[in-house]
């Protein structure tokens, strides 16, 4: 299982840490690599800050001692500059390192491992440094655990903190080895297992030391495993609270405070405590590593019979391909060689698709199929091998509930326009208050009216305009007007409005109703006018 606190980092952090790694996959990695050792090399004698001909210095003794460290032909500060950039050492510009003044004014840089960079680097050394021979599961290590628990139990009883500090960072130190060397062992096995196929004699070799190991190993466990669960919990009873406090005090890491500490040591214990005491009815990390073991011993012994029964017969895997192998060379033609070859595998031919890419400029007519960038293929393409087509078009569905909805809002609202425009012209604008229905009607005539206006020597002269109830005139007034309406008082100097009914009237006397107002926002339309 990961470590908590890798868990806890984000997408961004994940990120920036893996780019720690790029120097692996450039072309001249090796070089890098080599680089990298040599910056270790003067690490090691407390040369933390080095330049790049320290750098080189280092590397030539490493090639007196390694015919493979490379040659660097003058390129050695940019491939220092592109670690920096990846963020796996940091650059410095130390002027005292300058000698003369071109020195100085080339600002001689020097180098230093970063702290992650420095991680990143002995990760892949140890990946490098990795070998299968190295891979056991350490017996003898259950009675150093049971000598440290007891003694880990008195220490806390006396109140000896830096005693508890030692004995638990021991304790946590063995448990983190052994839980490294039991994933490694059984990853290990289970390869040694899955290529028996091709080197069955190396297995046979190796199957005597490999049970003998596995079943002392589990017989150890057998004997440790009630005893030390004992021993856990009187580690307990000698209270937990006063341990993890004094394990803190003792600790010694600048860089966290007493709190942080804390909280670390207690997640240590109980991930000490999961590996021998069982919580209810789930079993302990010790009992599922004695499970996996005998589990793996079976596998072994299964294993070994399959492999002794099929020398005994004469066939396996190996000998089984050998025979194909010899049919395949006497078909008599390509065409039966490969029937054969398909019939074997359970091979089909392959269905070739193609399509244009989006940008045929882009693609050279001379880069393989290998190389070429990929096109996206429809899943119709590829189930039946034929084109898509956007298909007839679908019919155009009609709303007449909507439609309906639609105009009953329009006439609506027009009939509400022509209300207010009713009452506009019935009352006038002056020595009321217009609500915001009757002042929508007249800003809207008034736009209309100062759109047609006319203008003789900067002046407003005349302008007017109508919708289908009401006319509007704009007349020149010396005094102006103004209108009170439901968000203002709206001023219009320099000119009046007068407002009149469109719908004729019969009959005797008829004639228009006319009235005179001012507004705000005429008042400013009108300033711009002026």
């Amino acid at each position: 299982m990961a470590d908590r606190r890798a868990l806890d980092l984000d997408s961004l952090a994940i990120s920036d840490r893996f780019r720690l790694f790029n120097f692996t996959r450039r072309d001249d990695h090796v070089a890098y690599l080599w680089v990298l050792r040599a910056m270790d090399r003067l690490r090691e004698v407390h040369q933390v800050q080095v330049d790049a001909g320290e750098v080189q210095a280092a590397l030539n003794e490493l090639a007196r001692l390694h015919d493979e460290v490379p040659t660097f032909d003058g390129n050695l500060r940019d491939r220092l500059d592109a670690l920096y950039e990846d963020g796996v050492v940091h650059r410095f510009d130390d002027a005292s390192r300058a000698g003369n003044l071109v020195r100085y004014r080339n600002r001689q840089s020097v180098y230093q491992f970063s702290e992650l960079g420095y991680w990143a680097y002995t990760s892949v050394e140890g990946l490098l440094a990795a070998r299968i021979q190295d891979a056991n599961l350490s017996r003898l290590v259950f009675s150093d655990i049971l000598e440290d628990l007891k003694a880990l139990a008195a220490a806390n009883r006396a109140g000896e903190g830096e005693q508890v500090y030692r004995r638990l960072s021991r304790l946590d130190s063995v448990m983190e080895d052994m839980g490294r060397r039991s994933a490694h062992f059984h990853v290990t096995l289970g390869e040694i297992i899955r290529s028996t196929d091709a080197s069955p004699e190396t297995f046979l070799r190796y199957k005597n030391a490999l049970l003998t190991h596995m079943s002392e190993f589990m017989a150890e466990l057998d004997r440790y495993l009630p005893r030390l669960a004992t021993a856990v919990r009187d580690v307990e009873a000698s209270g937990l609270a006063f341990l993890l406090d004094r394990a803190a005090a003792a600790d010694e890491r600048p860089f966290m405070d007493r709190h942080e500490r804390l909280e670390d040591w207690r997640r240590r214990w109980s991930a000490l405590r999961a590996w021998f005491a069982p919580e209810g009815s789930q079993e302990s990390r010790a009992g599922e590593l004695r499970n996996a073991t005998r589990i793996a011993v079976s596998g072994v012994i299964a294993l070994l019979r399959q492999i002794s029964e099929a020398q005994r017969g004469g066939v396996n895997r190996a000998t089984q391909l050998r025979h194909l192998a010899e049919w395949v060379w006497n078909a008599p033609d390509e065409g039966a060689a490969h029937a054969l070859m398909g019939a074997a595998f359970n091979l089909r031919s392959a269905r070739h698709l193609g399509a244009a890419h989006e940008d045929t400029e882009q693609i050279s007519p001379r880069a393989t199929w290998w190389d070429a960038p990929g096109v996206e293929v429809s899943v119709t393409l590829f189930r039946s091998g034929k084109a898509p087509t956007p298909g007839v078009p679908a019919p155009v569905r009609g709303n007449p509930g909507a439609r309906a909805a639609l105009r009953r809002e329009q006439a609506a609202e027009r009939a509400a326009e022509r209300e207010a425009a009713g009452h506009l012209t019935d009352l006038g604008a002056h020595g009321r208050v217009l609500d915001e229905s009757e002042t929508r009607i007249l800003l809207k005539l008034m736009t209309r009216a100062l759109e047609g206006r006319t203008v003789v020597a900067g002046r407003l002269k005349r302008g007017s305009g109508a919708d289908d109830a009401v006319m509007i005139r704009l007349v020149p007034s010396d005094t102006g007007s103004a209108v009170r309406t439901a968000q203002g008082l709206l001023h219009l100097p320099g000119f009046r409005v007068e407002l009149a009914g469109r719908t004729p009237v019969t009959g005797p006397g008829a004639g228009s109703k006319t009235g005179s107002m001012t507004g705000s926002k005429a008042g400013s339309m009108t300033g711009g006018a002026r």
